[in-house]
């Protein structure tokens, strides 16, 4: 979970400057979703990807997350619309 969480940080922080998308939109994501797959196999199509960006702009705080959830659990979490319910 917390190399998901790590792959949505990159994807934010360094690839988006911080911005909520890229300002070039879904080729970011494409790109690299191409990449990653190549280098690393199955588990990071585009999907996947914007599920890892989710999951780090809805939990920023690595510390806070609990570790008795899986990833399942959390991609569950980031389908709920309001933040408080989401809490």
């Amino acid at each position: 979970m917390q190399t998901y969480w790590q792959i949505g940080k990159h994807i934010v922080e360094l690839k988006q400057d911080g911005e909520a998308r890229a300002a070039y939109g879904k080729q970011l994501l494409k790109t690299l979703a191409t990449t990653l797959t190549a280098e690393f196999g199955k588990g990071f199509d585009e999907r996947n990807l914007r599920n890892m960006r989710a999951f780090f702009q809805q939990f920023p705080n690595w510390n806070a997350l609990r570790s008795e959830l899986s990833w399942t659990h959390y991609r569950l979490f980031l389908r709920v619309d309001t933040p408080a319910a989401r809490q």
